[in-house]
């Protein structure tokens, strides 16, 4: 319920902002952006019973099926990629800290329950640098839940929010490659186990304030130089 709520507040934020018209074409380039990602994952024919999946805001809680099913049923495109690549056979992980979900949550309803759009960026500027430090926290538990449970031989596809700055903190034999768009306006990259990874070329034309990433740890072959003794 409380989510539903700050998501109401979000919405008439955004249209107080962009203006109902602009905001429909938000909502309407969103859905042709995960169209567009959807597409893009289904080249790549991937293997999806080796495949696991990584998405921002999703807590590693054991609960994290029901909450992706609820929200691609209320309408979230890129929720309904996550359960159609789930349909596939590829596995669902837990990716976020829910306490640093919550401490997110508390600042997000503090923006979003303010009156009008201008408190709302005097309240967002207020708490830059908390919002950087906790985003920091949030790239690092979940770098190292890629870290830990990214086995050889799998692939995994990771959804996360634009701000996000996972590359630094992966291990070190891990590849990245952005199909789609460089970081600064990425919407979808590839992780890799050093040396592993097949090239991807993908063009991409959309901005939006999410991207994703999969990886690939292969299973090391006989004399591979990085395979282990």
């Amino acid at each position: 319920a409380d989510m539903g709520a700050l998501a109401g507040a979000m919405r008439r934020l955004s249209i107080e902002k962009l203006g109902r018209r602009e905001w429909e074409r938000s909502v309407k380039a969103v859905d042709q952006l995960w169209a567009v990602i959807r597409g893009t994952i289904e080249k790549l024919d991937l293997p999806y019973p080796r495949v696991r999946l990584f998405q921002d805001g999703l807590p590693d809680c054991g609960r994290e099926v029901q909450i992706v099913t609820d929200l691609a049923n209320a309408g979230s495109p890129n929720h309904q990629v996550l359960l159609f690549l789930m349909g596939k056979g590829a596995t669902l992980m837990g990716t976020e800290s829910a306490d640093l979900l919550l401490e997110e949550y508390q600042l997000a309803q503090q923006i979003l329950n303010a009156q009008g759009f201008g408190e709302a960026e005097r309240v967002q500027a207020r708490q830059k640098s908390l919002s950087q430090s906790l985003l920091g926290k949030r790239d690092r538990y979940i770098a190292e839940r890629i870290n830990e449970t990214l086995g050889e031989g799998e692939t995994g596809i990771v959804f996360v929010g634009m701000l996000h700055s996972l590359e630094e903190h992966l291990a070190r034999d891990i590849q990245v490659h952005y199909p789609i768009l460089r970081p600064a306006h990425r919407t979808c990259d590839v992780l890799s186990r050093r040396g592993l990874c097949p090239p991807f070329r993908w063009a991409g034309r959309y901005r939006e304030n999410h991207f994703s990433l999969s990886c690939r740890r292969p299973a090391r072959q006989a004399g591979d130089p990085h395979s282990r003794g």
